[in-house]
């Protein structure tokens, strides 16, 4: 079996992705420092504790398990932080990845998955985006994943590093079989806070404006069920094993959800109504940010079935009542 280094495996979209290459054939090796990972959730091959900034320590993993890739998910992702404190960012996500691609490369493996961000765009409002749009990112966490995007063009032109860059908005949804889920401490996504509120677990969801140019008043976002997500990754990897050359792809559905979409969505699958309180809009906030996925349908097959709301609730739901991973 061929070893996938997996960079934030301990994580959300990681963990997925873990499984979904152990089902591909592949071994993936779990490489996470845990500051937003679990332990827990590395079940689907051997896990290496380890930070990106630890040159020493990816060399030795590297040279233990030889893997044939990396797909490469671990960052901070917390546009107010990346606000506050971009030094944060530039050092984790930047300098962090550019010390693991010189790891990679030195090891002679040059075959590189990117899980970037439509955070690269910037504020380009009520336009279904594709891989040619224009990257104006507002934050230092979109303006770190396109520095890592020329980090990766920049390798490639001298060292032959092969790429697949991914670049979407919002991950939901969980896996089917409830092995592993979202778990976020402090949560901030849409769908498990609606979920804690409707469980109890906090007071109710605040909705952060209602008087947007919508049909229902609230924003409108795009969402992708995780387990298409990862399911993209994979074929990202194949992609570049079969030599096919470095590619950009957006994931997305090209439609979006409004914030009462969600809700009502929710309402529909867990029989149960969310308690939400109006809120003003939150600065920066756009009215609807939407992906395409033409190129990724057309040229990888990609596929995004379980990406309907109702699907990416449902399966978030089962976990949401399976339990959590501790702590």
């Amino acid at each position: 079996m061929q070893n996938v280094l997996v960079t934030g495996g301990a994580g959300y979209i990681g963990a997925h992705a873990c499984k979904a290459l152990a089902r591909a054939g592949y071994t993936p090796i779990t490489y996470d420092n845990l500051s937003t990972g679990w332990q827990d959730a590395v079940k689907f091959g051997p896990f290496e504790p380890g930070d990106l900034l630890d040159r020493v320590r990816l060399d030795e993993v590297f040279a233990r398990w030889k893997p044939v890739a990396v797909m490469h998910f671990a960052a901070l992702s917390q546009v107010g932080e990346a606000m506050s404190e971009p030094g944060k960012y530039w050092r984790n996500n930047v300098t962090g990845s550019l010390t693991l691609i010189e790891a990679a490369v030195a090891a002679g493996c040059l075959d590189f998955v990117f899980s970037s961000t439509c955070a690269t765009y910037g504020e380009q409002d009520n336009v279904v985006l594709d891989e040619t749009s224009a990257q104006i990112p507002l934050n230092a966490y979109g303006a770190s994943k396109r520095a890592i995007e020329d980090i990766l063009r920049d390798f490639e032109a001298a060292h032959g590093l092969r790429h697949v860059i991914f670049r979407y908005f919002n991950v939901a949804g969980a896996d089917p079989e409830a092995e592993v889920g979202e778990h976020h401490r402090p949560e901030t996504h849409l769908i498990p806070v609606m979920l804690d509120a409707i469980q109890g677990k906090r007071d109710a969801l605040t909705i952060h404006g209602t008087d947007y140019d919508t049909p229902d008043g609230t924003c409108i976002r795009d969402y992708v069920h995780v387990c298409d997500l990862v399911d993209a990754h994979v074929l990202g990897l194949k992609w570049l094993q079969d030599s096919r050359g470095s590619r950009v792809f957006n994931l997305g559905t090209g439609t979006g959800f409004s914030v009462r979409e969600v809700m009502e969505a929710s309402r529909a699958v867990t029989n149960r109504a969310v308690p939400a309180h109006d809120g003003p809009r939150r600065a920066g906030d756009c009215t609807a940010l939407v992906s395409g996925s033409t190129r990724a349908v057309a040229e990888l097959g990609w596929s995004p079935e379980r990406s309907t709301m109702h699907q990416m609730i449902a399966d978030a739901w089962r976990w949401h009542q399976s339990g959590h991973f501790a702590k």
